[in-house]
């Protein structure tokens, strides 16, 4: 070994978090994170590089993509200038800096998108930047948690972020039990490494790697992660089809406002607060169906929304004609009274139903408060 690769090999032991290397006087040396900002441009120069210095070999029928490095001399037209499934972008507030993470749409797909928190029925292939596949779910499809929680969590951010911009499928199920997917969405992700693995390395992965995904989205399971019977996606208060935990200020040091989903603004996001509007009752209280009240189906709960029956369920009706309604708009118990938690108003079929209504379990003002 020349002099040369020795202090190379020595320089990439040497970007370890910790280093097991002494000083003189025997303390052990830690090596500091780089820093988030700066290990961003480094990581985008290199993927609008790979972006610009690769090409699409093939896209099969079954959404099945090839990649490959153009060659010198070559009249391939790149990543980024082609045109047939032109690159999109997602801004992304992680580490207190804001990423942009590029992603190819091969297809959207037909079905719901799932949110950053849920789970979700896909396949992937990961590469590095020299196209060497560093890990595959060899088209086999598997259960993949968003939340980054259990055996199943994913702990790339990177697929938080980019699968819910794509929509599942639909589904065949065969007489002999096997199910076939079709229009399901499919894409490429090049993630940097702030938003993959970043320092660690992880089997042919170096630290401060970016990395790249094709994938495919079958199917989804929502989760409602704070148990208050109201799906995550449905505390998605501003609409943008992703939830954070905004009291992890490590990740999230100074978040926009615009990504903040806390109805009581207490700094518990909806999605994991058992009481969303603060008004003392919990959620789950607030969305039981009273004795006496107008409702189908058999759940205990209203739904959010109102909401069909199941077919996958002959045997059983599930239909639900009313959905979580909102304060009472009818006429007073007393119309000599004025309004009060002893003179409540009625509830009609539209506080039910109403798709702009505020719902209870939103509004701080019910269930009525004492004088």
């Amino acid at each position: 070994m020349n002099k040369f690769k020795y202090y190379f090999v020595l320089l990439l032991a040497g970007i370890a978090v910790v280093s097991c290397n002494k000083s003189d006087d025997d303390e052990v040396v830690t090596v500091p994170l780089r820093d988030y900002a700066v290990q961003y441009k480094a990581d985008n120069d290199s993927i609008e590089k790979y972006l610009k210095t690769n090409y699409i070999v093939e896209v099969t029928t079954d959404l099945d993509i090839k990649i490959a490095k153009i060659p010198a001399g070559g009249a391939q037209v790149s990543l980024w200038d082609q045109q047939d499934y032109p690159l999109k972008k997602r801004e992304v507030y992680n580490d207190g800096i804001t990423y942009t993470v590029y992603y190819m749409s091969l297809r959207e797909g037909v079905g719901q998108s799932p949110m950053n928190t849920d789970r979700i029925y896909a396949t992937y292939t990961g590469y590095l930047l020299d196209n060497t596949v560093f890990d595959s779910s060899y088209d086999v499809p598997g259960i993949w948690d968003l939340d980054g929680v259990g055996a199943r969590g994913v702990f790339v951010d990177g697929w938080k972020e980019i699968f819910p911009k794509f929509k599942t499928g639909t589904s065949t199920m065969a007489s002999n039990g096997v199910i076939t997917y079709d229009n399901y969405g499919a894409g490429v992700m090049f993630v940097p490494s702030g938003l993959a693995y970043y320092a660690q390395s992880s089997g042919t992965i170096g630290a401060y790697t970016p990395i790249i995904f094709t994938f495919k989205l079958f199917d989804l399971q929502r989760f409602d992660h704070d148990g208050d019977g109201i799906f995550d996606y449905q505390e998605d208060l501003n609409g943008d089809g992703y939830v954070y935990d905004f009291r992890d200020t490590v990740t999230y040091p100074n978040p926009p406002a615009s990504l903040v989903d806390d109805t009581d603004k207490d700094g518990i996001a909806d999605f994991l607060d058992t009481d969303d509007d603060g008004d003392g009752y919990a959620t789950l209280f607030e969305v039981t169906k009273p004795t006496g009240a107008p409702f189908s189906g058999v759940s205990k709960y209203y739904p959010y929304s109102p909401t069909l029956d199941n077919p996958a369920t002959p045997n059983v009706d599930e239909t639900e004609i009313w959905g979580v309604p909102r304060r009472p708009t009818g006429e007073l118990t007393d119309p000599a009274k004025p309004e009060s938690i002893d003179n409540p108003r009625k509830f009609i079929p539209e506080d039910y139903t109403e798709p702009t209504r505020l719902r209870i379990h939103l509004d701080k003002t019910y269930p009525y408060q004492k004088k």
